[in-house]
């Protein structure tokens, strides 16, 4: 077996992959699912609003489906090795893609007088949408020290 970064040639054709690059790859694919799982079902929601256009939440959906796939894109070059694409990931899921999902609750905590208030009023939509966000966050508290820790690799163009 020859070693090059973080990979093992295992036969001519086989390189394999470290086991926290794996995890990252996984944690990042389960946020994905519960980020797409969270969308449609606020998606669902807006729907019964009639004051919500349809071209609008188009838009929107439109948004976030280049996001994920771009995320995807990143994880699965991730997976092959790149560490651009691991870069890009560790950088961009632990600052803008986490805020994006902490801002929200966070600010509904502190614009809460009391911590009751926080809890009031939930329905077993809100719930579902809570896991879900959560279950997301929890996999990208996961991903990024895992593609941190996957150790170094050589970037094949």
């Amino acid at each position: 077996m020859t070693e090059i970064g973080a990979f093992e040639r295992t036969s001519a054709a086989v390189w394999a992959r470290p086991e926290r690059a794996v995890l990252a790859y996984r944690a990042v694919v389960i946020a994905l699912i519960a980020g797409v799982a969270e969308t449609l079902g606020r998606a669902a929601i807006a729907l019964d609003d009639s004051g919500v256009t349809v071209s609008g939440l188009a838009i929107g959906l439109a948004v976030r489906a280049a996001i994920y796939v771009a995320v995807f894109a990143l994880a699965a070059r991730m997976l092959a090795g790149s560490l651009w694409a691991r870069g890009i990931l560790v950088v961009g899921l632990s600052t803008v893609g986490l805020a994006s999902l902490v801002l929200e609750p966070m600010g509904a905590m502190l614009a809460a007088r009391h911590l009751s208030d926080v809890f009031s009023g939930w329905t077993p939509n809100a719930v579902l949408l809570g896991l879900f966000r959560a279950v997301h966050v929890i996999a990208v508290l996961i991903a990024v020290p895992a593609a941190i820790l996957a150790g170094p690799r050589t970037d094949r163009p």
